[in-house]
């Protein structure tokens, strides 16, 4: 070997080497290596990480021999992998804060349901119904845990959070992110169903007045070792690192205050117990001092927080001197004490304790309120803008381009008030000298944006000028402005000359990213990308605002473009379209398709069928929400364009569901049931539920009148119906490994389902299919022979009367679906008495009697030309009257009890008990016979005066007996305005 050769391996040998990462694998085959791995000081991976790799390997899915996917079995290797997951969460303290930062939502659900379930929570129970007190402590605190993190979850998802900025586009990535965030959306969702109970089980913890105690890595150990150990050293009172009382306390109430706080944006009311919470989070941290270990509280949130709730709750002992400038600047907008705000900024501009950015924000709202015609606040405007660029200029900052407008037409006025904010806004003894040359330069620019002397002359003069600008600087100044040309007017030099700056290349590109968000002109954002491409060719201008989404199916196409500025001009085209399609903004959404129809038409047939696909949808809209709401049909070429997109068979075209969804919905509101039930391809009907219901719904308003053949397609219809609302279909759904985390979630998953269907089910708008998927769903409700609690419909005879397997059907969730339909039926047609009598008979059914008679009157009304006709016998049956006349014994409506008994004719023996004040009711009674029977009773009793009103009324009665029924609408009205209905 050479010397050369020596060397070069002696220096490569003395090279020192990087460790190799340790593998989760090793962690299973040597019990100590997780503690020596975590005793480290930078272990390599990191304990988060091996959170996510253990959990993420202990919810593999399997696959049995039939090449099936299975759930991850629970064998002994899982086990030990959720706890070793638990470990190093024990390890880590439990400490939410680093354990939000760093784990996904679905894995942090997952490891603190490992930790409900190893800390002997029963699966199933609320945590609400368990009584914190009698629990073990770990049991207790591994509660409190969960429910912590339940509510911190859904105060940090109301967030807004910075898109990242995407690398290079990968399928399988964006479908692993995709399925992430509907995984986090799934959980998310019912967090937020649960959050009242969180808050209940957290505001129980407070009246703890008990240590806990949380699983550290020895009593899991304990727990691994021996299982069965339930009421040994695991469970007793000093097992697992202990969490004082007040530690406990003081998280919890920081983190109810922030539950209220989010929720106070929709009920306002709950700002008091925000900010009880977070008072009495400070009292605490003052009581355990900075010596804690296990209370983690960002104290600048926390002032934050106070500070926000003093001004939206201000204390009631509280006086203007003790309140701080924030709630002293909010009283006053509140209030509309303008004068008292100017007061307050140009103060602060001696303290710099208001933020800049709250000043400008109070600008804001002030110009909002002027520009919606309050042309009082103009001055306002002028005055607090004035503040602000004082204290912009003080500093060091520019001056803003609202100063630049409000002061383009001065007058004697706004000088003076300039002149006494920068007086008042310095102290000329104390401030330092770069304090005094920022002053002294914008007065001299002042001054040189003035034309008139007179003005010019106002400025230098002042005490201010004199002290700040030397006699040479004033006396050049007041030479410049006598030499100036008087053609130049500046005082109306437009705005935009401010931007006529020489700019960097960033802020070019900002301004024009700006435009490019703002614009819906195809032909204006096709000129912005072109610009901005010529500017730098490293940017995916497509990644400019995060609304710009498109579904996973047209995005995968449409970034496989080669050419950045066709795959950014057709992505932003699209996306832009679709927006203004969801807003209804439909002569521009037109536009954009357009324009992007005609870009892709140029080299892509997939995207330009895409693209009539979307222009077909948008068609559509655009019917339904014009001349389609007068009932006018749609042209036949759109219903032909319709017909072509349910029969074309493109299996290379990516589509979307609502596409198809839209498209059945359309041909069942405008009668083409013929097409539907004789025309749609076979092949249509096995990939898309929706077109299957579409087509089990037209067979049936088809054959209707035919009880024999409507049967046979009704019993179709029920079948699919009832598998949509079975718990068992449930199982069905997403075999993605992912899955686990929310296995005690299915139920959520099956009326995830059903949402679907009733969203497609709220794009009908056709009486007699609402009917008769309202028909359904109520037969459905009343399959369980709750004979009390039954619902009426139309047509509900034409389906079967029983169903093989009961348990299967979730009918909590066909409830939910049944009171969806009527309210959105009669959203569609509030005069439909059939709809009305069910919505009674819901209310009927759920104990809102007040709510039923409502319903049960309006739908006698409409259907009897409020009540100058009489009620038809079908509408107001023997059980609908009955109904009536309980909802009025219950809502202890004593007198009004007989009028609903007068449909029946009923009444007889009731009037032989009845000794009150009677005849003062007897207007309201129509039938003849009651009458002679009250003409027999007073004559009888010896009651002359009372025999007459009878007899009188029996008269007048002869000529039309209905003639009296408006006076039955004057007796209810009473009884109408004092019910107390539920939100409608």
């Amino acid at each position: 070997m050479s010397a050369e050769a020596a060397d070069r391996e002696a220096a490569t040998s003395s090279r020192p080497c990087t460790p190799p990462q340790t593998s989760w694998f090793e962690f299973l085959l040597q019990e100590s290596l997780l503690e020596k791995h975590l005793r480290k000081p930078c272990p390599d991976p990191a304990p988060v990480q091996l959170i996510v790799q253990f959990l993420e390997q202990a919810s593999k899915p399997s696959v049995n021999e039939q090449n099936q996917v299975q759930p991850p079995p629970d064998n002994k290797r899982n086990r030990v992998l959720k706890l070793l997951a638990l470990k190093v969460a024990a390890h880590l303290k439990w400490d939410l804060d680093v354990l939000e930062k760093s784990l996904s939502v679905p894995v942090l659900n997952m490891l603190l349901n490992e930790l409900l379930c190893i800390s002997k929570v029963p699966p199933g129970t609320k945590h609400m119904d368990m009584d914190l007190a009698t629990l073990p402590p770990t049991t207790a605190m591994a509660i409190l845990l969960y429910n912590r993190w339940a509510i911190r979850t859904i105060v940090q998802s109301s967030f807004p959070v910075k898109q990242a900025k995407p690398g290079p586009p990968q399928l399988s990535v964006m479908n692993q992110m995709q399925q992430e965030k509907e995984l986090t959306e799934n959980i998310l969702k019912v967090l937020k169903e649960q959050a009242s109970d969180s808050i209940l089980v957290l505001e129980a913890a407070l009246k703890l007045n008990k240590d806990l105690y949380v699983h550290t890595m020895r009593t899991l150990d304990l727990l691994a070792v021996e299982p069965g150990m339930v009421n040994g050293e695991t469970e007793s009172s000093t097992a697992g690192l202990k969490i004082k009382t007040e530690e406990m306390q003081c998280q919890v109430c920081y983190d109810l205050g922030a539950a209220y706080f989010q929720q106070g944006s929709t009920n306002p009311a709950v700002y008091e117990n925000a900010r009880e919470k977070f008072f009495r989070t400070k009292e605490l941290i003052a009581e355990i001092g900075s010596l804690s270990l296990h209370c983690t509280i960002d104290e600048k949130r926390l002032a934050g927080y106070c500070q926000a709730c003093d001004v939206l709750v201000p204390s009631s002992d509280s006086t203007t001197q003790q309140l701080t400038p924030y709630s002293q600047v909010h009283i006053c907008l509140r209030t509309g004490n303008y004068q008292e705000v100017i007061k307050i900024f140009v103060e602060d501009n001696l303290t710099f304790s208001l933020p800049v950015q709250f000043r400008q924000s109070v600008l804001r709202e002030l110009f909002q309120k002027a520009q919606q015609g309050n042309e009082a606040l103009d001055e306002i405007c002028f005055k607090v803008c004035a503040c602000n660029t004082v204290r912009d200029v003080l500093e060091g900052r520019t001056i803003s381009v609202q100063f630049n407008q409000l002061f383009l037409r001065p007058n004697k006025e706004k000088i003076d008030f300039l002149l006494e904010v920068c007086s008042r806004s310095i102290n000329l003894e104390k401030a330092s000298e770069p304090l005094k040359g920022n002053m002294a330069a914008f007065l001299k620019n002042v001054c040189l944006g003035l034309e008139d002397l007179q003005y010019v002359f106002m400025i230098s003069s002042h005490e201010l000028s004199i002290t700040l600008l030397k006699d040479e600087e004033r006396q050049l100044l007041v030479e410049q402005m006598r030499k100036r040309s008087p053609r130049v007017n500046l005082c109306i030099k437009p705005v935009t000359s401010f931007y006529d700056i020489p700019a960097s290349a960033s802020v070019n590109i900002g301004q024009l990213e700006h435009q490019l968000i703002l614009s819906v002109d195809p032909w204006r954002i096709r000129q912005i990308l072109i610009e901005l491409h010529g500017m730098t060719s490293e940017r995916e201008f497509w990644t400019v605002s995060n609304k710009w989404e498109l579904p996973l199916v047209y995005s995968s196409v449409i970034l496989g473009i080669k050419d950045n500025l066709t795959r950014d001009l057709v992505y932003i085209l699209m996306a832009k379209g679709l927006h203004c399609s969801t807003v209804k903004d439909f002569s521009h959404a037109k536009q954009l398709f357009a324009a992007c129809l005609e870009l892709v038409t140029e080299f892509s047939p997939k995207l330009r069928q895409v693209m009539l696909n979307e222009m077909l949808l948008l068609d559509i809209y655009t019917h339904e929400a014009g001349t389609g709401q007068s009932g006018e049909r749609p042209p036949s070429d759109l219903i032909s364009r319709v017909r072509g997109y349910l029969e074309m068979r493109l299996p290379d075209i990516p589509f979307r569901q609502v596409i198809s969804e839209e498209c059945v919905a359309f041909m069942l509101n405008w009668r083409e049931n013929e097409y539907l039930t004789l025309q749609v391809p076979a092949f249509l009907l096995q990939s898309n539920p929706f077109v299957k219901l579409g087509q089990l719904l037209a067979a049936t308003c088809k054959e209707l009148p035919g009880p024999k053949e409507s049967r046979r397609t009704a019993k179709d219809l029920w079948e699919v119906v009832v598998q949509i609302c079975s718990v068992s279909s449930q199982h069905k759904r997403g075999n993605d490994g992912r899955v686990s985390l929310i296995k005690q979630r299915e139920s959520t998953l099956g009326i995830m389902y059903r949402s679907e269907l009733l969203s497609f089910l709220k794009r009908l708008r056709e009486p007699l299919v609402l009917t008769i998927i309202l028909s359904l769903f109520v037969k459905l409700h009343n399959v369980r022979e709750d004979i009390v609690n039954d619902i009426t419909a139309e047509h509900i005879s034409i389906w079967p009367s029983s169903i093989p397997n009961l348990q299967s059907v979730d009918f909590e969730a066909v409830a939910i679906t049944v009171k969806e339909l009527v309210r959105y039926a009669l959203s569609i047609n509030p005069n439909n008495h059939s709809w009305l009598i069910i919505q009674a008979d819901i209310y009927f059914a759920t104990n809102q009697y007040s709510a039923a008679l409502h319903y049960y009157l309006q739908a006698g009304a409409v259907c009897s030309d409020f009540f100058n006709k009489a009620v038809p016998p079908d509408v107001y049956t023997d059980q609908v009257i009955k109904r009536m006349i309980k909802c009025c014994s219950l809502l202890n409506c004593h007198t009004q009890f007989f009028i609903p008994f007068d449909f029946l004719n009923r009444l007889f023996a009731s009037l032989s008990f009845n000794h009150d004040a009677m005849d003062s009711y007897y207007d309201y009674i129509w039938d003849v016979t009651i009458l002679e029977y009250l003409t027999y009773l007073h004559h009888k009793r010896g009651e002359t005066d009372k025999r007459q009103i009878a007899v009188m009324l029996k008269i007048s009665q002869y000529p039309d007996e209905i003639s009296r029924l408006p006076l039955l609408v004057s007796f209810f009205k009473p009884l109408l305005g004092s019910l107390n209905l539920p939100p409608y």
